[in-house]
C-alpha cells in the first residue's frame, strides 16, 4: 500500500484561518504600518484588508500599552513579546481587554506578526467549561430532591386543607399558610426537575425571531407587563439549529431575569445580529461556528459584583428569594445546543448574549 504524506497548509492559509485578529506590520518612513491582516482582523476593525493595508497601525488600533517600545524590542531581540491585560479599541468599537503577542518573522524586512486575543473569548470559554461541570454535578442531587420531597409535600398540603374545614377563621390562617408554603416549595421543585431533565434537544431549522416574538408576547402579559420591551432584529438572519421550545424557555428566563431586576419598571431591548468568527468545541470536539447572536439588554442596576462571574452556576442568585436555577437552566440548554452564553454588566446596562449555530445546509447534517 502506498502512503502519501499529508498536505500541510501553506502559511497564507494558516494566517487566514486564525480565529483571532492577526496583522503583519512593518516599518515605513518611521511608522508601523499594516502590511496584511486576516479575516478576523477585518472583522475586529470593521474594515476590509485592501483598506487596511498601508495604514499606520496606531491610526487603526488604540492600544493602552507601550507598543512602539515592545515592537522595537521584538525586532532587536528576534524574540516574541507578550503583553497581558491591555485595553484595545478602534474607531468603531469600545475598548476590549486583550492579550497582545508580537513575534518577529525573521525576514530582511523586519516584518512583525501581531496577534490580538480578546480576553472575553478566553474567559467565556473557560466559564463555559466550569458551568458544564457544575451543572452535571448538580443534576443528580436535583433529581433526588425533586422525587423525594414532592410526594410528602402533597400529603402535608392535603392534610392541612382537611384540618382547615373544622377550624375557625383565625386558625385557618395557619393552615392556609401551610398550604401556600408547600405550593411554593413544589413550584421550586418543579424548577429543580426541569433542571435535571437530561433529554437532548429536538433540534431543527427555526426562525429565531419567531421564538423571540413568542417569548416577548408571553412576557408582556405576565411578569414583564411593567417593562418597555423593544426589538432590534436583523431580518436577514438564517435559520438557527435549535429546539424551539427549549430556546423559548431560554429567552423567557432571560427576559424574566431582566424584569425582576427592575420591579419599578424599565427598558428591555432584544437585539439580533450575524457575526462570524466565534467557534467552540462541539459535543464530539469538532469546531462549531456560532454566527447567530441574540442580546437581551436591560437598563437596570446591573449584577452584584460578588456573583457576576458565577451567575450561571446552580444556586447562585442575586435576589433575596431567588432559587439560582433560572440562569443555570439557561446555561444548560445553551450548552446542549453547542452554543454559549455570556453576560456583561455594569450599573445601567446588563447584556446577556446568546450565540448559536446556523441550521445545516442539508437535513442530514448535524454540524
Amino acid at each position: 500500500m502506498t502512503t502519501h504524506p499529508a498536505q500541510v497548509p501553506v502559511p497564507g492559509a494558516i494566517f487566514s484561518a486564525l480565529p483571532i485578529p492577526a496583522f503583519m506590520t512593518g516599518l515605513r518612513d518611521g511608522d508601523e504600518v499594516i502590511l496584511d491582516c486576516n479575516p478576523a482582523a477585518e472583522q475586529f476593525l470593521s474594515a476590509s484588508a485592501p483598506i487596511l493595508r498601508g495604514a499606520v497601525a496606531t491610526d487603526r488600533l488604540y492600544i493602552d500599552a507601550p507598543m512602539e517600545e515592545a515592537m522595537a524590542r521584538a525586532r532587536h531581540n528576534r524574540a516574541p513579546i507578550f503583553i497581558n491585560d491591555c485595553d484595545v479599541s478602534t474607531s468603531e468599537k469600545p475598548s476590549v481587554l486583550c492579550t497582545i503577542q508580537i513575534a518577529p518573522m525573521n525576514d530582511p524586512a523586519d516584518t512583525l506578526l501581531l496577534l490580538i486575543t480578546p480576553r472575553d473569548i478566553a474567559g467565556r470559554l473557560g466559564r463555559t467549561r466550569v458551568v458544564k461541570a457544575a451543572a452535571k454535578s448538580a443534576i443528580g442531587m436535583s433529581e433526588m430532591l425533586a422525587h423525594e420531597i414532592k410526594n410528602p409535600l402533597a400529603g402535608i398540603a392535603g392534610a392541612a386543607q382537611l384540618l382547615s374545614m373544622g377550624l375557625n377563621a383565625a386558625d385557618r390562617e395557619l393552615t392556609d399558610l401551610i398550604v401556600a408554603e408547600t405550593r411554593r416549595i413544589v413550584k421550586l421543585l418543579d424548577q429543580v426537575e426541569q433542571f435535571g431533565d437530561q433529554r437532548p434537544p429536538d433540534r431543527k431549522p427555526i426562525n429565531i425571531h419567531d421564538v423571540l416574538e413568542r417569548a416577548r408576547r408571553s412576557a408582556t402579559v405576565s411578569f414583564g407587563a411593567h417593562m418597555q420591551l423593544s426589538d432590534d432584529y436583523d431580518p436577514s438572519l438564517p435559520d438557527v439549529w435549535a429546539d424551539p421550545d427549549q430556546l423559548q424557555q431560554v429567552f423567557l428566563n432571560l427576559i424574566k431575569n431582566a424584569s425582576e431586576a427592575q420591579p419599578q419598571g424599565g427598558k428591555i431591548r432584544i437585539h439580533t445580529y450575524f457575526e462570524r468568527g466565534l467557534q467552540v468545541a462541539g459535543h464530539d470536539e469538532r469546531r462549531v461556528a456560532l454566527p447567530l447572536h441574540v442580546e437581551i439588554i436591560d437598563d437596570g442596576p446591573g449584577l452584584p459584583a460578588a456573583i457576576a462571574e458565577n451567575i450561571f452556576e446552580p444556586f447562585v442568585s442575586g435576589r433575596e428569594n431567588g432559587t439560582g436555577l433560572g440562569l443555570a437552566l439557561v446555561s444548560k440548554i445553551i450548552a446542549a445546543h453547542e452554543g454559549w452564553i455570556e453576560v456583561k454588566s455594569r450599573p445601567g446596562q446588563t447584556i446577556f448574549r446568546v450565540s448559536l449555530p446556523m441550521a445545516p445546509t442539508t437535513t442530514k447534517e448535524t454540524r
